[in-house]
């Protein structure tokens, strides 16, 4: 009798050698560079998804998006930096692939946002990194560096503000107002950006909150993206989709208006911030869209009273400028982070 078993007869027994089998290939086969892995750790009981991409022992760049995103605003900078640097980018509670719990079961605050980022570089090992900061990503990013500058390797700002000129404008004046008294009504909006919104909505008269919830709107998440290009078809609509999706989650509205009412707490902070700066002196790269009507040119410029090692980029594009002028940000992010020894071999 011959003792050879024939695994084709039992299809079962097949279908798990061949399993095996091809799970050794894939277990033999090296992670691809420039590979992007999605994690998530647990934090203070909410789950923070992230993206990582490049060497564990290679300089890290943590990474802070801005509304109305997530790490998705990263999708292509990890992996074209990737060979050379360890990339790691959060999504914040209530943003992309994290936890979403209401407004009544967690603190949506710019200081508890912040914890909880400094929490998830604990939780990583993440000892010493440098930092990319766009919109929200700044407030958030500066209580950190703030509180622990021993941690900060070198700086990146990207249409993040620290200056009471970045939001001297006509968008921020009903913000500002809403800061004051969340109850209201057509305070700031007579300006020609507010003027043009209750155009829009056949109205000469809106309450600060019904004005605001505009910002979370699908028309507003695409003028995000294509404001200020230089040309709108370059710019995939998967953007605004993908954001928009996670904004129309049920509850995820009164999370943005909190987040709106709490940017108040940040102005306030803003010399604390000017003094890390003066005081520490954080090696720092400004790649700035130009034409970003949120965060214009204005809140750039102010870094330069108190920033000694700075290199400053103003570029012809808007808020997402990683959309329209991402290959140069990359480039210049190798430049900058790499030692001037390496820059001179």
């Amino acid at each position: 009798m011959n003792s050879t078993h024939d695994i084709t007869r039992s299809p079962m027994k097949w279908i798990l050698a061949t399993l095996v089998m091809v799970g050794a290939a894939v277990s033999a086969t090296p992670v691809q560079a420039g590979a992007v892995m999605y994690r998530s750790v647990e934090i203070d009981g909410q789950t923070i998804a992230y993206r990582e991409a490049g060497p564990a022992n290679a300089p890290t760049l943590l990474l802070l998006h801005g509304f109305p995103t997530s790490s998705h605003m990263f999708r292509n900078l990890m992996p074209a930096l990737a060979d050379r640097f360890h990339l790691v980018a959060p999504d914040y509670p209530g943003y992309g692939n994290s936890s979403m719990p209401s407004v009544d079961e967690f603190d949506y605050t710019f200081d508890n946002l912040a914890s909880i980022m400094d929490k998830f570089t604990v939780k990583l090992g993440l000892k010493r990194y440098s930092l990319y900061l766009m919109d929200y990503g700044a407030p958030i990013g500066f209580r950190m560096a703030a509180k622990h500058p021993e941690r900060i390797e070198a700086l990146i700002i990207q249409n993040g503000n620290a200056y009471v000129e970045g939001i001297d404008n006509d968008f921020w004046e009903p913000i500002k107002e809403y800061w004051k008294d969340r109850a209201a009504v057509n305070k700031g909006l007579d300006n020609p950006w507010w003027q043009n919104v209750k155009k829009a909505y056949g109205k000469t008269s809106m309450t600060n909150d019904e004005a605001l919830r505009f910002l979370i709107t699908l028309g507003a998440t695409q003028w995000q993206y294509t404001n200020g290009v230089r040309d709108k078809e370059t710019i995939s609509p998967d953007n605004w989709h993908v954001a928009q999706r996670l904004l129309d989650r049920p509850g995820n509205d009164a999370i943005q208006l909190q987040l709106f009412y709490d940017y108040g707490s940040n102005p306030p902070l803003y010399p604390e911030w000017q003094a890390y700066f003066r005081e520490h002196q954080p090696p720092t790269l400004i790649v700035w869209g130009a034409k970003d009507e949120i965060f214009p040119a204005a809140g750039a410029s102010p870094y330069k009273r108190d920033l000694k090692n700075l290199e400053f980029h103003l570029l012809d594009t808007g808020h997402f400028a990683l959309e329209e002028d991402g290959d140069i940000i990359a480039d210049e992010i190798r430049e900058f982070l790499t030692p001037a020894k390496k820059k001179t071999s």
